[in-house]
């Protein structure tokens, strides 16, 4: 097995470096870091450009990079589909949900539910994405670190303590703004370790007609399954709407996304980084597909992990990268600084978000309750910085964890699916309906994330069926390698971006001639556990909050700027509905003053 060699480390030194020093830069130019609201939002100076950059290189890790590549490998590219969810959700995202946090302004997404239901809302959510991001930023670490760790022979100990603290540094010292100008950076090396494997592998086809001829060949370039069965992997309508929910539960209602996109100067500017995001996340997801095909031109004949090289096929780009770059001095290191930054811009955009909701929605009400008057703003930038330090640690802390919990990496992957849809749902409750209240959607926020973390983590769930793989030119294999290599658990090949990887199937040797009957529910695509989740809480919570409301035992005072006369705060619902309900209450006010003066 080859191994990285000096001038990729080299490669590598630099480019973690210069990530620290635009961390240090910001540090010590502009306010300092001296505000929260520069600390945590970047004065909201910040341009279109470099949030959508930002926003990409968080939506996909380092995860994502080999888990598309290992996609397209084994079952082909009927996943590009998704990107027409990705181009029907974005004016979704734009014009409905963010003008509606962008008059708010707030540093947490949650101070919105608080306002429209009331703190125990805000609370309840708040805990969800918190559990949810501690657990995925040890999984984003410790995964790109086994494979290297397997593959290169880089230790998994030293990778995950030098991208954390790296990251812990940058994002503790500069802030948001260190947060988005590294996301630039980090996305361009993440494009460059994309097209140096695709690049290579034509080099060595003879052109990207052979790439593309041996995925015709061998089923790998058909996208015609436009099925209606919900248990099919990957149809058309599986991966738009699934696509659409899952899109949306990260880009409309997402702390991490929102964060970013309210550091943009003025709302028309934060539209037009959700649009320059766009091609930019289709660009990714494209190359990173074809980059798949292309390492399964190269190993067409014979599938490492079949032949026992590697033990698992979200090795394949980190094994090719090591196959054919090494003659190329600091090329593979290149490659490994790209899985690198997918890392760090994915947890450094965790650790600024979780300090914000920490300090916004549980330190700030903590010291109100005890000195009964709020926290200013001098005295959060502290708090603001010391969590993001602490999340960072924890981050480490959670990587190294993951390895000796075997089943809980599957496990906290699957909590994006489970989490999302809901918390999607409650957002959508209060920006698109004047009826939903606190005790209502609470309890279908409850029924919701309970279905999810049933169909998500029951089980047992069918395997992934993959394309045929070839052994023939392998110089030495054994059944008793196959039946291994075949059979291992916490496969990670599902995993599609940060956020959705919603298989928990636990791959175990039985015997071929025994049928197993599965839950209709466990054979489900992965692609609905989203949707099941948003549907079941938006249905839930709305005809709770009705029933309630009809038994008189709603408390739905939070949405009135004037209680006494049912004047309704036009603030907290999207733009057209928002423009009705002044239109109401203007024509409510104009009745009642030709009243008072008749």
């Amino acid at each position: 097995m080859a191994s990285l060699q000096f001038w990729d480390y080299v490669v590598l030194v630099v480019i973690l470096s210069v990530s620290s020093m635009i961390g240090i830069y910001y540090r010590l130019s502009g306010g300092k870091q001296k505000t929260t609201k520069e600390y945590l939002m970047a004065d909201q100076s910040m341009s279109a450009l470099p949030v959508s950059f930002s926003l990409m290189a968080s939506f996909m890790s380092a995860v994502t990079l080999m888990g598309v590549s290992n996609e397209s490998y084994h079952h082909g590219i009927m996943f590009c589909i998704i990107n027409l969810a990705y181009v029907i959700s974005t004016p979704i995202a734009a014009y409905l949900y963010l003008p509606v946090f962008y008059r708010m302004r707030t540093t947490s997404v949650y101070e919105y539910l608080e306002r429209r239901f009331g703190h125990s809302t805000r609370l309840a959510a708040s805990l969800a994405f918190s559990i949810q991001m501690i657990l995925y930023m040890g999984i984003v670490l410790y995964a790109p670190a086994l494979a290297l760790e397997a593959v290169a022979g880089l230790n998994k100990f030293s990778a995950i303590v030098i991208i954390g603290l790296v990251c812990t540094f940058y994002s503790t010292i500069g802030g948001m703004k260190a947060v988005l100008i590294t996301d630039v950076f980090q996305s361009l090396l993440m494009f460059a370790a994309i097209f140096s494997v695709i690049a290579v592998s034509a080099v060595k086809a003879g052109g990207m007609q052979a790439i593309w001829r041996a995925a015709v060949n061998t089923g790998r370039a058909d996208i015609i399954e436009v099925s209606l069965d919900p248990t099919i992997r990957h149809t058309w309508w599986g991966l738009i709407v699934g696509g659409i929910i899952t899109y949306m539960s990260l880009y409309c209602v997402n702390q991490t996304q929102i964060q970013r996109l309210l550091s943009v100067r003025s709302l028309k500017g934060a539209q037009a980084a959700l649009w320059w995001n766009l091609p930019l996340l289709i660009c990714l997801s494209f190359s990173t597909l074809f980059s798949g095909l292309a390492i399964y031109h190269y190993y067409r004949d014979c599938d490492p992990v079949k032949e026992g090289r590697i033990s698992r096929g979200d090795q394949l780009m980190p094994l090719f990268a090591l196959d054919t770059m090494g003659q190329y001095p600091g090329l593979c290191g290149l490659f490994v600084s790209g899985i690198f930054s997918a890392s760090l811009s994915t947890v450094s955009s965790a650790v600024s978000s979780l300090a914000a909701v920490t300090v916004e929605d549980y330190i700030k009400p903590i010291y109100k309750m005890w000195f009964k008057r709020p926290m200013i703003e001098t005295n959060t930038t502290l708090p603001s910085k010391f969590m993001a330090f602490i999340y960072g640690i924890v981050c480490v802390a959670l990587a190294f964890g993951a390895g000796s919990l075997g089943g809980v990496l599957q496990a906290s992957l699957t909590i994006f699916g489970v989490v999302g849809g809901p918390l999607l749902a409650i957002f959508t409750l209060g920006m698109f309906t004047v009826k939903a209240n606190q005790r209502g959607v609470l309890l279908g926020l409850i029924i919701g994330l309970f279905f999810s973390f049933k169909i998500g983590f029951g089980g047992p769930k069918p395997p992934a069926t993959t394309l045929p793989l070839s052994t023939e030119s392998c110089r030495m294999i054994t059944n008793e390698t196959s039946l291994m290599t075949e059979t291992l658990e916490s496969q990670l090949d599902d995993s599609f971006f940060d956020t959705i990887i919603a298989t928990s199937t636990m791959n175990t040797i039985t015997d071929p001639s025994e049928k197993i009957e599965y839950f209709w529910l466990y054979r489900l695509s992965y692609l609905w556990l989203s949707v099941l989740g948003f549907i079941i809480t938006l249905t839930t919570g709305y005809a709770l909050s009705r029933l309630l409301e009809y038994f008189n035992l709603a408390d739905n005072y939070q949405i009135y700027t004037d209680v006494s006369r049912k004047i309704i705060d036009c603030d907290l619902f999207i733009p057209p509905l928002s423009q009705k309900l002044r239109t109401e209450v203007i024509s409510e006010e104009s009745d009642r003053l030709n009243w008072l003066i008749s």
